[in-house]
Formats: C-alpha cells, structure tokens, sequence
C-alpha cells in the first residue's frame, strides 16, 4: 500500500545524505548571486520543465527566479513531439541566442537521463555567456545509455556544479510482474530545489540582508510586498 512513498522516503534519504557538499556549493553560488542582484534561470523540458515552474512566482519562495519557458518542449503543444525535439542538436542555439543571462547569473538545468542535446547545450550556452551552471542530473541514468548529443557529452559532462538526484534509469522505482512504473525525478527534484532556495533565503538572512521572498497573495499586505519585489526584478525576469 505504501510501497511508493517509502521508495521515496528512501530514494530522499540517500539524496539528503551523499549530496551534502553539493547543496552546500550550490546554495553559496545561489546565495552570492542573489546578493549581487543577479538571476538564477532555470531550464527543463518534457517533465523536467514542472520543475523550473515549481519554484517560479511561489509563495514564499525566492523572487530572483526566472524559468526558460520554450512552448514547443513542454508537454502542452505535444507531449511525444517535445521528447523529439530535445533530441534535435543545435535547437537550443535558435532559443538561447536571446536568453539574457549574465555574468554573476546562476543558471540550473534540469535533466535526469542528460543525454539529450538539448539541456546539454543550454548547459553550454549559459556557461559562454558567463553564469555558474548546476546540472540537477543523474550520472548514473546518463551512463546506462548512449548520448545523443554530436559530441557525446553528458550533461554531467558540461555544467560546473552536479547534484546527483540518484534516479536509476528509466526513472521508476517500483516493479511488479517485469513491469516497471512510479516515477521519482519530479518528486526528488522538488524537494532538492525547494531544499537549495530555502537554505538561499536562510543564508541571505544570516548575512544580515533581507531576501527578495513573495507572500501568499491571499494574505494582508501581500500585494504591496510582492508588486515591490517585482518592480525590481520586472525588467530582468518578463514572465513576472
């Protein structure tokens, strides 16, 4: 009955302790920026772009977020066709050219397999336009299968921080008659995020400033606070 939640349980325990200095590097990198008034960009696509939307615009969440939203690799405008066109090499170059990302920026691409060309070159372009990039992956899932990517990198192969999100491949963690099913990515990739950002604002805290957090906007006072927030970062993050 509850056979998937302790899968989870477990698969979290396993991630909470051996990616502890990963965490630690990646929220002062995140920490740094944040306080330097840059942007963290977040990139994922198929399923891995719910991750990128979780922490975006979120009640008591970090303001300086800004997703890459890229319509045609989310599972709206085709769910089969956005698997196909992360597979395509060199499509990133036709988004990316335009992203306004900076030195001092972080940037996190989200990708368990990251064997697809796409999140490996939106992995490389960030890095050529100057920001720390963290590539929230699984080794492990990457090198159970070839890469697709022209030069056969990995996207554990290009980014500058990993964190390991220790999903097997296939991303199922039950089984049952040769069928395997339940999948943990999203679940896992959620509270690592979630983890990293709330340790940001606490750290932000100790360092004696005040973080850039929204309030729940059904909360008194909230539409003040936030619409401040967003003034700031309006120019930088559109989607706000």
């Amino acid at each position: 009955m509850n056979s998937y939640f302790e899968e989870v349980q477990a698969l979290l325990t396993i991630v909470g302790e051996q990616e502890k200095q990963s965490i630690k590097e990646s929220v002062e990198h995140i920490a740094k920026a944040v306080m330097s008034d840059g942007i963290i960009h977040l990139f994922g696509s198929g399923h891995s772009h719910i991750l990128t939307e979780e922490v975006f615009y979120r009640a008591g969440g970090l303001a300086a977020i800004r997703p890459i939203f890229v319509e045609d690799l989310m599972l709206f405008k085709g769910a089969s066709r956005s698997s196909q066109l992360e597979r395509q090499n060199d499509l990133s170059e036709k988004f990316m050219h335009d992203e306004d990302i900076r030195p001092g920026d972080v940037c996190i691409v989200i990708s368990s397999s990251g064997v697809n060309p796409v999140p490996i070159d939106v992995a490389t372009i960030a890095k050529e336009k100057g920001a720390l990039v963290i590539g929230l992956t699984s080794p492990e899932y990457a090198k159970s299968c070839p890469s697709r990517h022209k030069r056969k990198h990995y996207l554990h192969d290009v980014v500058d921080l990993v964190i390991d999100n220790h999903i097997a491949k296939g991303d199922t963690l039950l089984k049952s008659n040769n069928i395997p099913f339940g999948s943990g990515s999203t679940v896992v990739g959620a509270v690592l995020l979630n983890m990293i950002f709330t340790q940001v604002i606490q750290t932000i805290i100790e360092s004696g400033e005040t973080p850039p957090v929204f309030l729940s906007s059904n909360i008194e006072g909230a539409d003040e606070h936030n619409q401040k927030i967003i003034a700031k970062y309006k120019t930088r993050i559109p989607q706000l």
